[in-house]
């Protein structure tokens, strides 16, 4: 696998887990937003999913790039621009 597809792919699988964090956990997601206590409220999902992550994508590109947070913020906290947060 060339890297760029192999960055591709890790891409692809970053994006899911966020995807996958966002859908089942909308309302903590939200509580977190509104209260300013994000990443407290998911710590255990995000942690769950880093570890889903760094398991399936090589240690090169874990430590080279930023994809699994980009997705993160890309996925959890960008498609919830119209919550009330000091964030936004």
């Amino acid at each position: 696998m060339e890297k760029s597809d192999e960055q591709k792919a890790a891409n692809r699988l970053a994006r899911a887990i966020a995807s996958d964090i966002s859908i089942y956990y909308g309302e903590k997601i939200q509580r977190g937003l509104e209260n300013d206590t994000l990443f407290e409220e998911i710590k255990d999902e995000l942690q769950e999913g880093i570890s889903l992550y760094q398991q399936k994508v090589s240690q090169e590109i874990v430590n080279n790039t930023n994809i699994y947070e980009r997705a993160i913020i890309d996925i959890i906290i960008g498609g919830r621009g119209h919550i009330r947060t000091k964030i936004f």
